[in-house]
């Protein structure tokens, strides 16, 4: 496989070096994360979403806020819970006797990271209301459409659908999300770290950003520039069509599935320094890209576990 132009071309040293200053920051406030913590930059630098599926009190509001905090980017939390309405997202029209008109009063999503914090506490009807937001950076209240904000990054946590008050999220609201991962718990010794050291949230608060708006734009650009192969985009091609014949699996994976896999591979080339995906990028995100589209039959075990299978079973050309 050909190496492209390297980035060193289409990334500016100063920003290289941002980029890799900024995932340093983030990993010195969510302890022992280092893969978890680069992923979350492939979401935003794909211009995509994350979902994040784990118990609580395990980093993940931890991971949003330090995220935002260190990209001097906008953030707002909202709680989802079984009471949250669409309007409480979105926002609503409000009638001005003054004016004798209404005018649009927007909710917390026109922010350019959104925390929708235990998002599958809220019933359906309101996790809908994220759809339009995700797919296209917009929403539309009373038939007038609102554009959000450049960059506009969804990070949605989510508890277990075992616990108790959950819904499970619907198929086309999880293929919004580039990416899902879990956290997990801690190792030994960041553990201790975290439990000896300052509490978090004030560190947060006191981070200094190391980006800014338009320097994260430009690292967007920069990730479509990343070169993909013939044999590279084949070899997607190989892992799709073994999803959809793939044993315990009844509904595979969608074109849109490979283009979310491809536009996630490159972001991570572009962090690792590379101007060029190699099969090794797309070998590392495919189980966070594509577990959460995969449509398992009932006894087929984890979709997780089948992503792993069907990786194995692609043989790299």
């Amino acid at each position: 496989m050909a190496a492209s132009p390297s980035t060193a071309r289409m990334l500016p040293d100063t920003l290289r070096a941002a980029l890799d200053e900024a995932q340093t920051q983030v990993n010195a406030l969510v302890l022992g994360k280092p893969m978890e913590v680069r992923l979350a930059f492939v979401a935003l630098l794909s211009d995509g979403h994350l979902l994040i599926e784990d118990l609580p009190g395990l980093g993940k509001t931890t991971l949003a806020h330090a995220l935002a905090a260190t990209l001097g980017l906008d953030f707002q939390r909202v709680q989802f819970t079984s009471d949250l309405l669409p309007a409480d997202v979105l926002g609503v029209s409000v009638f001005e006797p003054q004016s004798r008109r209404f005018d649009f009063h927007e909710g917390p999503v026109f922010t350019q990271v959104l925390l929708a914090d235990e998002i599958n506490r809220a019933p359906p009807r309101t996790q809908s209301a994220l759809l339009e937001a995700m797919a296209e950076h917009q929403v539309t209240v009373d038939g007038i459409t609102h554009a959000l904000p450049d960059p506009f990054f969804v990070i949605a946590t989510q508890n277990p659908v075992d616990l108790s008050g959950t819904y499970p999220l619907p198929d086309s609201q999880l293929d919004r999300f580039l990416l899902r991962l879990a956290l997990g718990y801690p190792g030994e010794q960041a553990e201790r770290d975290l439990l000896a050291g300052s509490d978090r949230r004030a560190m947060i608060a006191s981070t200094m950003p190391l980006l800014d708006v338009e320097q994260v734009r430009e690292a967007r650009r920069a990730v479509q520039a990343i070169h993909a192969s013939d044999a590279l985009i084949a070899y997607v091609q190989a892992l799709l069509a073994r999803s959809r014949k793939h044993a315990g699996v009844r509904v595979g994976l969608s074109p849109r599935a490979g283009l979310a896999l491809l536009r996630a591979a490159r972001a991570h080339a572009l962090l690792l320094g590379r101007g060029h995906v190699v099969p090794e990028d797309v070998q590392t995100l495919f189980g966070a890209v594509a577990a959460h589209r995969l449509v398992a039959d009932a006894d087929a075990g984890s979709d997780a576990a089948l992503a792993k299978a069907i990786l194995h079973a692609v043989p790299v050309d």
